[in-house]
């Protein structure tokens, strides 16, 4: 089944019945980029008022006693010893370690639940199936029954909740470092995600006002965080983006990519960094994902994400060379750029 096929399957939100929903496009289609007012939906969720339909992340389960075992050999982050209701952050490599996938785990005792970005997940089930050989394990995919809800909680889900993810970014997991400041501006996120029933979606949100994707992308890039599809492109390393901090563990067995990873980490830099860009904000317009950054005339990296933050104005992230001179200002087309540093040269 092929990626449109499967996000034309899914159910339609029942939250873009909620007032002023507009449909989001492109990777966040499926869901309301905004219900009318994105800067307020903003400041409900600094507030820790509102919620985040993510309907349309995919959702699979991993189940077998011997799940936790076999996920951690094949991807970045340590699992094994996982506790029920405890939540990792973990990459599937290519054999040359560029990010193909990432993977929100959370495990109930019984069964490994994984979300992954809107339409990966009949690719991420697919490989995973392909990698099961001997082993006790089965992998389903419940995106068609189970729904994504996120919310600005820093705790696990209680007894008798929904299963919760709750995100590490951006304090450094088990054995693992940073590439970035020491200071982290997102010190003290509070972020989690809910597996709900989608027939029960509509309830869980309750009386709590919607916050669209343009509000959460805003608050994602402004807290440096990195996302598959957006910040990364076919040859992205883990270290590029800051990503080891949650996502992997520099001293765990063999897995696809390590080799890369290792190499890196030990032998020298990126070759590629990060940057957080302030964007003049003066013209009617912004650029678009993906736009060319330039300094004198040539090209030296691009635009990844663009959002309007409700304090800051016109932000973005974006994936530049190593050696561009961290204080240059950028141009995408005539917008003028601003560089703070997430990855160091």
């Amino acid at each position: 089944m092929s990626t449109s096929q499967t996000e034309q399957a899914l159910p339609t939100s029942p939250l873009l019945q909620r007032p002023g929903a507009v449909v989001g496009t492109g990777r966040d289609a499926g869901v309301a980029a905004h219900y009318g007012d994105p800067h307020r939906e903003q400041r409900l969720l600094e507030e820790g008022l509102a919620c985040v339909d993510l309907s349309h992340r995919g959702v699979l389960t991993v189940t077998g006693p011997d799940r936790l075992r076999w996920l951690h050999s094949l991807t970045t982050q340590q699992l094994v010893g996982l506790e029920p209701r405890q939540s990792r952050e973990t990459l599937i490599l290519s054999p040359k370690g560029h990010i193909e996938h990432a993977l929100h785990v959370v495990d109930d005792g019984e069964t490994s639940w994984l979300t992954t970005e809107p339409g990966a997940q009949e690719a991420v089930r697919s490989w995973l199936d392909s990698m099961r050989f001997m082993l006790a394990v089965e992998v389903a995919d419940r995106t068609a029954d189970i729904a994504v809800l996120g919310e600005p909680v820093g705790t696990e889900s209680a007894a008798g909740e929904p299963l919760a993810w709750v995100d590490p970014w951006p304090n450094v997991v088990g054995d693992s470092t940073t590439y970035g400041p020491a200071e982290h501006p997102a010190a003290g996120r509070a972020w989690r995600e809910l597996l709900v029933p989608r027939a029960q979606l509509e309830d869980r949100v309750g009386s709590r006002p919607p916050a669209g994707q343009w509000a959460a992308e805003a608050l994602r890039v402004q807290a440096w965080r990195p996302r598959v599809g957006a910040e990364t492109d076919h040859r992205t390393i883990p270290h590029e983006l800051d990503w080891l901090r949650t996502a992997v563990h520099l001293h765990k067995g063999c897995y696809r990519g390590q080799e890369t990873v290792a190499r890196v980490h030990n032998l020298g830099r990126p070759p590629r960094r990060l940057v957080f860009l302030h964007l003049d904000g003066s013209g009617h317009t912004l650029p678009e994902d993906g736009a060319e950054l330039s300094h004198d005339g040539k090209v030296v990296g691009r635009l990844t994400s663009v959002a309007r933050h409700h304090e800051d104005g016109p932000v973005a992230l974006g994936v530049v060379k190593r050696t561009l001179d961290p204080g240059a200002v950028l141009h995408a087309g005539s917008t003028s750029a601003a560089q703070t540093l997430v990855v160091t040269p």
